[in-house]
């Protein structure tokens, strides 16, 4: 996962473009030159090593001129605490989100061919729905903008396991396309292929707007451990697993930790911003049935047997 690309899109809302490339600047070139206008009204901050960060227009926010699209160039692993910085400077400026923002992560796909982007599908089909729980997707956002995978789509997958990228692309369209075009309505799916035929990137949709520095370093290592874990799989099953409340916390820690592997301190605060919204126990599947009387101390929870408690994330 820490050789993997990606590129972040972060919409924002309460303030201008300008002051959002501005913000950007200081933290990727400091007083050295300042923000530059292109001709279609989008802003550029350049940093040191020559990439372009970008502050484009969205028709879909709210706030209209005082909302802005933040474009990051390619990144790398350890581009993310200069993006975590560039988060925090954007919201220290004004910045903020609302129910009309979203994040979209790309991530490389010079690696996937046929069989490992077969796995991803399958493996974010089986587990869709407590991905969308997990990440308090908003029911606005679900019937538009970050659609579940499509039911013909799977289906099409399944009857006829593709071999090569144009089989996925046939299977994702229902029908040949040889000139994909970056609208297509298929984009507004949480995985979205359509980016990978018109852009070369798998595009991850599902995750609500947010200014807060540790949940996009989340979703970042969340999304790059489900790639690699897409790139090394020899096969993956697409039988969705049900929502169930009481497990839920429990089942999406032990996809994190045993499926993903992130496991350790490195990733404390990514399993803490990806379970928090679930409610239950991330250590006990359901409920715990002690017998000790109510007054007699509980002894404390024990975590399962992989890894240690995360109660201080």
């Amino acid at each position: 996962m820490r050789t993997l690309q990606f590129g972040i899109e972060i919409e924002t809302v309460g303030i201008n473009r300008q002051a959002l490339a501005l913000a950007i600047h200081h933290v990727v070139a400091g007083t050295a030159g300042s923000p530059t206008m292109d001709p279609d009204g989008s802003w550029r901050a350049t940093d040191t090593q020559g990439r372009a960060w970008r502050v484009v227009r969205d028709g879909s926010l709210s706030s209209g001129e005082n909302s802005g699209e933040i474009v990051s160039p390619v990144l790398g692993y350890d581009d993310i605490e200069l993006l975590q910085q560039i988060v925090r400077a954007v919201r220290t400026a004004g910045a903020r989100t609302d129910d009309s923002t979203g994040i979209h992560v790309h991530i490389g796909a010079r690696q996937f061919n046929a069989k490992s982007i077969t796995n991803l599908v399958k493996t974010v089909h089986k587990q869709e729905r407590l991905l969308e729980h997990a990440l308090g997707v908003s029911e606005r956002r679900l019937a538009r903008y970050c659609r579940p995978i499509d039911p013909a789509f799977l289906e099409r997958l399944e009857a006829h396991p593709p071999r090569t990228l144009q089989d996925i692309s046939t299977a994702w369209y229902g029908r040949s396309n040889a000139r994909p075009s970056r609208y297509d309505s298929s984009r507004y799916h949480g995985l979205n292929l359509n980016s990978f035929f018109f852009r070369g990137t798998l595009e991850f949709r599902y995750f609500n707007g947010t200014l807060h520095a540790g949940e996009v370093k989340a979703y970042i290592q969340f999304v790059l451990a489900l790639a690699a874990k897409a790139l090394r799989a020899k096969s993956a099953s697409s039988k969705r697993r049900e929502f169930n409340v009481a497990t839920a916390k429990y089942d999406w820690r032990v996809f994190l930790v045993s499926h993903l592997g992130l496991i350790g301190d490195e990733f404390k605060t990514a399993r803490l911003h990806l379970t928090k919204h679930l409610a239950g126990s991330a250590a006990w599947k359901g409920e715990r049935r002690d017998r000790r009387p109510r007054n007699e101390p509980q002894p404390a929870p024990q975590a399962p047997a992989t890894e240690g408690s995360d109660h201080h994330d």
